[in-house]
């Protein structure tokens, strides 16, 4: 799924407040990196990743890397900071609830 660049924006405006819930190491993208990262994606839909310094990669080809195979969309890069989401059909949403990210 591609996201619009309005709904692109509304996550952006959400992501601002969320603290950063997975960070990568100078190991780069390791298997319990990838679990952590989709676990995170499933529970919670947006995320932000903290990139280390050490990385090889630069910061945005480090978030498509892995939005690509979390099946995720990168919604930004802040520095080294990447925001991603990816919706989740099977979680349980009340109409009147707030979003999964801000429980």
């Amino acid at each position: 799924m591609t996201l619009t660049s309005k709904q692109r924006a509304e996550l952006r405006a959400e992501a601002h407040h969320l603290t950063a819930t997975v960070h990568l190491g100078h190991q780069g993208a390791t298997p319990a990196l990838v679990q952590s990262l989709d676990d995170a994606l499933r529970t919670h839909e947006l995320v932000k990743v903290q990139l280390n310094r050490a990385a090889a990669e630069k910061p945005k080809a480090a978030a498509n890397a892995l939005a690509e195979k979390l099946g995720a969309d990168v919604v930004q890069v802040i520095g080294r900071t990447a925001t991603l989401y990816r919706e989740n059909p099977e979680l349980k949403k009340k109409p009147d609830a707030p979003p999964p990210w801000r429980r």
